[in-house]
């Protein structure tokens, strides 16, 4: 799909952001864990993805009732909705000088319309190697869900099913959508959020 961004300048996908604070010591801690100066910036891409996919928690799949947003919080308590994981992505990526962008679904909340619709959140990272953006999914894999790093095809966690009324958006984003970050911001409950108060449309 044609990408719009939101912004032309590629600096303003490396914003620090209170979302995405990777001057935070926690983050800090993990980027020099996770990356090396010997590393290209696909490798590093890699590493990032497969780290907040695989070792932070989904907060809907561990059936968690806290709430995270900023990405020191999400990496300090692993776990986070979609939209805490993306922030802990793009800070892990911003903080090496990778530009990552916010990108958004519309998507099924569960398996019918009449179960409503909810907004899903993923990433968009700038290679400048291969002069394009690439959209990744750390959401979190599990049954019927594979979500993988590649540079060559998308390999996204959900299909959109335009005949359901599911839809992409086509903004690659230099901040966390507002309609993301307040739901986040205004409820102590994830479980009780995911289920009726998850934004459903931008």
């Amino acid at each position: 799909m044609n990408f719009i961004c939101e912004s032309d300048k590629l600096d303003d996908y490396l914003l620090e952001l209170n979302e995405v604070n990777y001057s935070n010591p926690i983050i800090k801690k993990k980027a020099d864990e996770l990356f090396n100066p010997f590393q290209t910036e696909i490798e590093k891409a890699k590493v990032a993805f497969e780290f907040v996919r695989d070792e932070i928690s989904h907060s809907w799949d561990i059936q968690s009732k806290r709430v995270t947003c900023n990405a020191s919080e999400v990496l300090d308590f692993k776990e986070g909705i979609c939209y805490a994981k993306s922030h802990l992505l793009a800070s892990l990526l911003r903080s090496q000088g990778i530009p990552t962008g916010f990108c958004y679904q519309r998507l099924m909340l569960f398996d019918t319309p009449e179960k409503g619709y909810c907004i899903h959140a993923l990433n968009a990272i700038f290679f400048k190697t291969l002069n394009k953006w690439i959209r990744v999914d750390a959401r979190g894999n599990k049954k019927g869900i594979d979500a993988q790093f590649s540079i060559e095809e998308e390999k996204l966690a959900f299909p959109i099913n335009e005949k359901l009324n599911e839809k992409v958006y086509p903004v690659i984003y230099t901040k966390p959508h507002f309609k993301t970050v307040s739901v986040l911001e205004e409820h102590t409950n994830a479980l009780e959020m995911y289920k009726h108060h998850l934004p459903q449309s931008l």
